[in-house]
């Protein structure tokens, strides 16, 4: 899920900034922030070991905290981000905004899904070096 959300905020945030980076320029490099997280946390689920495992917890808890923030600005106060519309499917909604509505909410469902993954990676690997009981 993580990959398909690193294309899909990708694209969009690619095309937002080529094309129309004038109308929403804090909203539109937030969604490219978001890309970023995406493509990193995607990166870091794969990979092995223990930095790996450091930078997933990092990426997916900027990433909740992400969509948590921009998600509640663009409900309470959209002109923080720029935005004159609020629309989830409109010409300015970004991956985060209305906490990923845009996307089915995936964006704020996945970092906690993520995180409660590598908290059961985390009990697995130390169960298997004995060291819980």
């Amino acid at each position: 899920m993580y990959a398909i959300l690193a294309l899909a905020a990708t694209g969009r945030s690619v095309t937002q900034i080529l094309s129309r980076f004038s109308e929403a320029p804090i909203a539109f490099s937030l969604s490219a922030a978001a890309a970023v997280v995406y493509i990193v946390a995607t990166i870091a689920l794969v990979a092995k070991g223990p930095v790996w495992n450091r930078v997933a917890w990092a990426a997916i808890g900027f990433e909740l905290a992400g969509v948590l923030i921009v998600g509640t600005l663009s409900l309470v106060a959209p002109q923080v981000l720029g935005l004159s519309d609020t629309n989830p499917f409109g010409r300015q909604s970004t991956v985060w905004s209305l906490y990923g509505a845009g996307y089915l909410c995936v964006p704020l469902v996945l970092p906690v899904l993520g995180l409660l993954w590598l908290r059961s990676r985390r009990r697995a690997a130390q169960a298997s070096a004995g060291l819980t009981a």
